[in-house]
């Protein structure tokens, strides 16, 4: 399944006051989720095997890395045995890195709203407006996460252009180089 995505993240200072804040404005908690994220060393985009309880998808997608809204053309899977399906890529391709997070997932109409609790990061908010059937432009995707973002209070200085696996991987290399360092 394709998918369109205007995505904005940002970190959290605050995860219990923008929970009762994501209800307050009339998002419903669909649950919180435990997800192991594995991405693959792919020539093009990114691909990553999220494996949970809620959500289990093998998704491919392409975004520019910038604060504020970003815009991801996604490609969606659930596989009926993900495991397998992690051994086979792990054979076939290199992994880059494993993003381990807990998740609340809330849902206000086509937005899907996260806090996340990203192991060796810290806390952050997503907020995804999804197009999943052609029925909403860009410009509703975006406006609907700048309503979101202002709703919420997220100052532009906790805004991240990064994604989670990206700012893994520098924290990995400056630990590295860190401990290369005499």
């Amino acid at each position: 399944m394709q998918v369109a995505i205007v995505e904005i993240k940002a970190h959290c200072p605050e995860p219990g006051a923008t929970s009762a804040r994501m209800l307050e404005l009339g998002a419903t908690h669909q649950g919180r989720d435990h997800q192991v994220d594995t991405y693959f060393a792919v020539p093009h985009g990114r691909l990553k095997l999220r494996q949970g309880g809620i959500e289990t998808n093998l998704i491919h997608y392409r975004r520019d890395d910038h604060a504020g809204p970003k815009e991801s053309q996604v490609l969606l899977h659930s596989p009926s045995d993900a495991p397998s399906l992690r051994a086979a890529l792990s054979a076939a391709l290199d992994v880059r890195v494993v993003v381990d997070k807990q998740r609340d997932i809330f849902w206000a109409g086509n937005v899907k709203l996260h806090l996340d609790d990203v192991a060796g990061l810290g806390t952050f908010v997503e907020i995804e407006a999804i197009d999943r059937d052609g029925s909403h432009s860009r410009a509703e995707l975006h406006d609907r996460c700048r309503q979101w973002l202002n709703d919420l209070g997220i100052e532009p200085s906790l805004l991240v252009t990064h994604s989670y696996s990206d700012l893994l991987l520098a924290r990995n290399e400056m630990r590295a180089g860190d401990a290369g360092d005499p």
